[in-house]
């Protein structure tokens, strides 16, 4: 008999194959349970990030990026999620990935933070980043200002992913 929530539970442990690789279903449903129970990873699902999402995706085709084309916000960060667990297959190099996305995330914060306050965009609420970000003059301005914000959600959703993975496969928690 379940007396608490399965939420309560955390997310479910991560499984290896016979040769110690990252069992894909494992890794899927992590991936799943961190969407259903964890806002800051949930979030990509929010409308209004799958509109910046799409502009993103859209700005990297405009400016000849080769990028594979995501139908969902969701995707392109369970994808993305894959492809670090696969890269970096050792503690040291999963370490420094994920210090990485920290320094990413950090300063996208930062950028995000100034010129909110520069053009005094509406930043809380249901108001649309994409549109908020009309109100800034230059466009490269606004572009670096879209990029950090769909950067800093991308970020934050991947560390908590990954460091919850980290934490299972090398059985202690990640410190930067």
């Amino acid at each position: 008999m379940q007396t608490e929530p399965e939420a309560s539970q955390g997310p479910p442990e991560i499984r290896l194959d016979a040769p110690g690789k990252i069992n894909t279903s494992s890794l899927a449903d992590i991936i799943q349970w961190f969407m259903e129970h964890d806002q800051r990873v949930a979030v990509i699902r929010h409308p209004m990030v799958e509109e910046l999402f799409h502009w993103k995706q859209n700005e990297s085709k405009e400016d000849s990026e080769d990028v594979f084309i995501f139908d969902h916000a969701e995707d392109r960060l369970a994808i993305g999620i894959i492809q670090a667990l696969m890269q970096n297959t050792s503690e040291r190099e999963l370490h420094g990935w994920i210090s990485q996305l920290l320094n990413t995330l950090d300063e996208a914060s930062k950028v995000n933070e100034e010129i909110a306050a520069v053009y005094k965009l509406e930043t809380g609420g249901g108001a649309s980043v994409v549109q908020e970000a009309e109100k800034i003059p230059s466009k490269r301005e606004r572009n670096g200002y879209l990029i950090s914000c769909w950067l800093e959600t991308l970020c934050t959703a991947e560390i908590r992913v990954l460091g919850w993975v980290y934490q299972q496969l090398y059985k202690k928690p990640y410190a930067p």
